[in-house]
């Protein structure tokens, strides 16, 4: 099992920046094992994944939405895997959440595919 603790949301102006942070830990087996995927979602759209990476970060997938303005990171050592936002735009508001796929390839885009979840953070983008 893995615990994902998201943080780092907030309220910033458009064309602002944030970078989101999930801690996770493990008691079963290293967090390198998992990929992990950030998704968010507003209120009434459906949750989308907007960008993931594999375990050991060789392989990272974005939304068109979010290309050249997200950059997803993991430091497997501080078992923390990191969101950079960039030029954000207030549709980019809503409540961000980490998610853990047990030996992923970062590939996965849909919520069912992941294991463990987090509790969320929220971003606010105002214009």
């Amino acid at each position: 099992q893995v615990h994902l603790v998201e943080s780092g949301g907030g309220l910033v102006q458009a064309g602002g920046s944030l970078r989101l942070s999930c801690a996770g830990s493990s008691r079963t087996f290293s967090f390198s094992t998992y990929a992990v995927g950030w998704f968010r979602q507003a209120p009434g759209k459906e949750r989308e994944c907007v960008a993931s990476i594999s375990g050991n970060a060789d392989n990272t997938k974005y939304a068109d939405s979010v290309k050249g303005r997200f950059t997803i990171s993991r430091d497997n050592v501080k078992n923390t895997v990191y969101l950079q936002m960039s030029s954000l735009k207030p549709e980019d508001t809503a409540i961000y959440y980490c998610a853990a796929e047990f030996d992923g390839g970062g590939y996965s885009r849909l919520p069912d595919e992941y294991d463990y979840w987090g509790q969320g953070t929220q971003v606010t983008v105002s214009s």
